[in-house]
């Protein structure tokens, strides 16, 4: 039987019953709608994390304070402080892999401007923190090597501090206070949002590390020091060179480091693999449907037999071999499945756009996901027609021909 033949009265059939046929389709359409919306929903939160995780800095790796331990209680990352401007010297000076280093000093002030306050963080930083963060000026400039060398008083701000500070009015030019130290706004960073941990990045004041460091904190020791690389092909050397470099520096001939580096892949792997997880477990749950649509499908077919006995008999009766009627009935499951298929497709795009819009949630549908979701669609129309058709194709036509 030729194959616009089998098309033709699958779809005959098909369409003989409207009604009946949408409500089997039912199941497959919600499944793939579903495992489309799931998939949407997970893939979108990925690339948000990878987004946000990109957002912290180009290739970035960041050095921080190590481990203390005091009888015999290690008391975690963070709580041995070593970190000194000289050590980031030492690795601007010695790396050869990296492309900036800044040192970060950092503060929380109360920030004080003509209009209102704000409590704030302050980070005082080298000019190479606009290249590490992959940062930009919205307004007015960033400070120079000369207001670093000299400790200037210069701040630049983030976008919600320029904003609480001065609202409706380009803060260039105008003085601030810090605690109790004034200072000029030199610029306006362009905002960034929040970063994959939900904090704000704009909630910030960008000062020369050296006046922060003399004027704000009044201490020697630095919270970490951020090292970037030309790309991210190099972050894994450019760490161990880090390790080797902060090493010498303090000295540790045979001792464990008394100092922490990570990197934003790390983090963006573990993140990231976690949503896998979740993206995996919602579709495994939504997948269900799947199967429920597809019993539904053997449920009709296996009547569709039952009810179309004699024109079987009669299709045997004049020449129709038992793989043709075995055929015909794997088409008509297969291309209401994939019917139901191709809707819950446009049902799970529209789901996930609808979903996105009104809860501001990030969504993308890869076309691996489209493929698969189809695909299984189709899988699950040949596996629970197969009984049905082959049924069909074994009955007797002679009985057949005798079913009333």
């Amino acid at each position: 039987m030729k194959n616009s033949t089998l098309l033709k009265i699958a779809s005959s059939s098909i369409l003989k019953n409207k009604l009946r046929t949408l409500l089997t389709m039912l199941g497959i359409m919600i499944g793939v709608g579903a495992v489309i919306v799931m998939v949407a929903i997970g893939n979108g939160a990925q690339l948000q994390i990878k987004n946000q995780i990109g957002g912290l800095g180009t290739n970035l790796i960041i050095v921080m304070p190590g481990a203390s331990t005091g009888g015999g209680v290690n008391q975690g990352a963070g709580t041995f402080n070593r970190l000194t401007v000289a050590d980031a010297d030492k690795l601007k000076r010695d790396g050869t892999t990296f492309n900036a280093v800044t040192p970060v000093v950092s503060a929380r002030v109360q920030a004080i401007g003509p209009q209102g306050n704000w409590r704030t963080s302050v980070n005082g930083v080298s000019t190479d923190f606009l290249t590490i963060r992959n940062w930009s000026v919205a307004s007015g400039s960033f400070f120079q090597q000369a207001d670093v060398t000299s400790a200037r008083k210069v701040a630049v701000l983030g976008a919600t501090v320029a904003n609480t500070l001065f609202p409706g009015v380009d803060p260039v030019g105008a003085q601030i206070q810090l605690g109790k130290v004034p200072f000029q706004v030199i610029g306006v960073m362009a905002a960034k949002g929040q970063n994959a941990g939900g904090q704000d990045q704009d909630d910030v004041v960008i000062v020369p590390y050296t006046t922060a460091q003399n004027r704000l904190s009044g201490n020697v020791r630095i919270g970490q020091i951020l090292v970037s690389t030309a790309s991210a092909e190099d972050v894994p050397a450019a760490q161990n060179e880090v390790t080797a470099i902060m090493r010498d520096a303090h000295k540790l001939y045979g001792d464990p480091d008394d100092f922490t580096v990570r990197n934003q892949t790390e983090i963006a792997e573990a993140m990231s693999s976690t949503t896998k997880v979740m993206s995996a477990l919602l579709a495994a749950i939504a997948s269900i449907s799947l199967v429920v649509g597809g019993i539904g499908i053997m449920n009709i077919m296996l009547v569709s037999v039952t009810e179309r006995t004699r024109e079987i008999g009669i299709r045997m009766a004049i020449g129709a071999r038992g793989s043709d009627v075995l055929t015909q009935f794997l088409v008509e499951s297969v291309v209401m499945s994939l019917l139901g298929g191709f809707v819950g497709l446009g049902l799970g795009y529209g789901g996930a756009a609808l979903l996105g819009h009104f809860t501001g949630w990030a969504t993308a549908t890869p076309p691996s996901a489209v493929a698969i979701a189809v695909g299984f669609s189709a899988a699950v129309g040949v596996f629970f027609g197969f009984y049905p058709a082959r049924k069909a194709a074994g009955l007797n036509p002679i009985q057949a021909l005798r079913f009333e």
